[in-house]
Parts: structure tokens; C-alpha cells; sequence
């Protein structure tokens, strides 16, 4: 037994996902599924949540819980408590994307992008964090490559992953004395929805069309849950998928000129053959953020 825990050290673990109703969370949660864990999945879409929860080998449950709502959250992790057991994993993944010019953008659905991308993991975590204290946890924060390197046209969503990054890295010193782990997943382009709606979009698609080659890639949910999920079970403190993005560090702060000086010639070109607009929340997930928000 004690080899089979150390093999699988992720077996008979209550790991909690956000925003796992699809794409990337419902993909960590097979993953996590797959190596033994017991999965809380978290999420505003009741139907896809329980289809997913249902899909799974092991014992798992799903709760409707908006990751920007201090109450709801506190309660909802009680209930994971209560049912599942205190969690030793957290993934706080929910996020969600708008693009378009800064100056023409909805300052309600900005301001949401930066609330679910950076207060709902300041949530989730303060939420779930007496358990992880209890069992000496791992938080992982998904972030992105936009928390290293600016894009125009995608303000709050670079804006919420560069505080997103800055959070979990103070939170990572901040309880390194306790024990608990705190990793930061630094991610690229997924196939998931929010990426093929933002593709729909001339502008959004020119502006990933003119990244270097490997930058470009878009890659399976599935292969980047696995990448996680391994460094969950290692308790990295970083992860990067695709791996070459971790070359990326030690040359960010040369970045944002290079973006700026392609900007000046690129932006107007593009700017002429389509209009730029707003895009509003990407994806299905985000408009199942949108409609959450209707109905409340």
C-alpha cells in the first residue's frame, strides 16, 4: 500500500478543479481522475459539470459556484469538506477572455476578465486554504504566456494573468513556512473553445498568425492536463507548456518593445483589411459566465 501511495501520490487525494465544466478543467479533471484522485469539480454550468463528474472512475462531485463570490466559494468549500474530505489539490483554472481595442471595450466585460482571472483565484485560494494547510497541499494557478509577454488587443486578459502570476508567487513564499505548495502553470494556445471563438475573429487570428512558428502550436487539452497534473503530483513550482516557453523567462522584460515596435506596422495593416471591434466574452464559457451574471 505504501508503495502503491508513492507511486501514485495523487491516489485516494480530494483535488479540487474551478472552471471544470470543460476545456482545460474538465480535461484536468479526468487527469486527475486517471491518477487516483477524488475530484471536486466547480464551475456555472450545472449539466456539463455533472456530465463530466459522471464520466469519471472514481468518486467525484460538482458544485455551481461562481469563483468571484466570497460567500458562495466559502460555502461551497465547507461542502467539499464535508462530502469529499479536505482538499490536498486545488487547480484554480476558471478564467475567461474578451479582445478587441482597450478604448472600445465594454468597461463591465473588462472588468469581469480581470475579476474571474485574478479575484476568483484570490478566492479560491483563500477559500480552500485551511484545508490545504490541513493536508500541506498544492495550489496551482493557471496563468499563460500573456503573463510574460503583452499582446495589443488583449488588455485585461494580460493584465489578470500577469496579477494572477504576481499572486501565486506571493502566495508561494507567503506559505512555504506551512508547507503548503503553490505552483504556477504557464500555458500557450489549447484547443478549447475560448481559442477557436477567438479565431472567428480576423483580427484575433492574424495577431496568432504572426507569432513565430512555435508559438503558434495549438495544442490538446488533454496533453497539457497531463503535463500538470505530473507537475502536481512533483509539487513544481512551475510548469511550462509547451516546454520551450520556459526560455521565455529570462529575456520577458525584453518583450514588450519588440511587441510594440511590431505593432506600429502590423496593427494599422491589419486595421485595413478588418475592423477592429470588441469582441466580447470568447468562448462558450464565457458566455456561461455572461449569463450566470443575467440570471443573478
Amino acid at each position: 500500500m505504501a508503495h502503491e501511495t508513492q507511486r501514485k501520490p495523487l491516489n485516494g487525494r480530494v483535488a479540487v478543479v474551478t472552471g471544470a465544466a470543460r476545456g482545460l478543467g474538465a480535461a484536468m479533471a479526468r487527469e486527475l481522475d486517471r491518477r487516483g484522485a477524488t475530484v471536486a469539480l466547480l464551475g456555472l454550468e450545472p449539466e456539463r459539470l455533472a456530465r463530466v463528474a459522471g464520466s469519471l472512475q472514481h468518486e467525484a462531485a460538482w458544485w455551481e459556484a461562481d469563483v468571484t463570490d466570497d460567500a458562495a466559494m466559502a460555502d461551497t468549500a465547507a461542502r467539499v469538506a464535508a462530502r469529499l474530505g479536505p482538499a490536498s489539490v486545488v487547480i484554480a483554472n476558471a478564467g475567461v477572455a474578451e479582445g478587441g481595442p482597450f478604448a472600445d471595450s465594454d468597461p463591465a466585460t473588462w472588468r469581469r476578465v480581470i475579476e474571474v482571472n485574478l479575484i476568483g483565484s484570490a478566492v479560491t485560494a483563500r477559500s480552500f486554504l485551511p484545508a490545504l494547510l490541513t493536508t500541506g497541499g498544492h495550489y496551482l494557478q493557471i496563468t499563460s504566456l500573456a503573463a510574460m509577454g503583452t499582446a495589443p488587443l488583449m488588455s485585461a486578459y494580460c493584465a489578470s494573468k500577469a496579477g494572477a502570476e504576481s499572486f501565486a508567487h506571493a502566495l508561494r513564499a507567503e506559505l512555504a513556512p506551512e508547507g503548503v505548495g503553490v505552483g504556477i502553470a504557464y500555458i500557450n494556445w489549447i484547443d478549447t473553445d475560448m481559442t477557436r471563438d477567438a479565431d472567428q475573429y480576423a483580427v484575433l487570428h492574424e495577431l496568432r498568425a504572426h507569432m513565430p512558428r512555435p508559438a503558434r502550436k495549438v495544442y490538446p487539452a488533454d496533453y497539457v492536463a497531463a503535463r500538470l497534473a505530473t507537475a502536481v503530483e512533483r509539487r513544481r513550482a512551475s510548469v511550462y507548456v509547451p516546454a520551450w516557453l520556459r526560455a521565455v523567462q529570462p529575456v520577458r522584460a525584453f518583450l514588450p518593445p519588440v511587441v510594440t515596435r511590431v505593432a506600429l506596422t502590423e496593427l494599422p495593416r491589419l486595421a485595413r483589411s478588418a475592423p477592429f471591434e470588441a469582441t466580447g466574452m470568447l468562448g462558450a464559457g464565457g458566455r456561461a459566465d455572461e449569463a450566470a451574471r443575467d440570471r443573478g
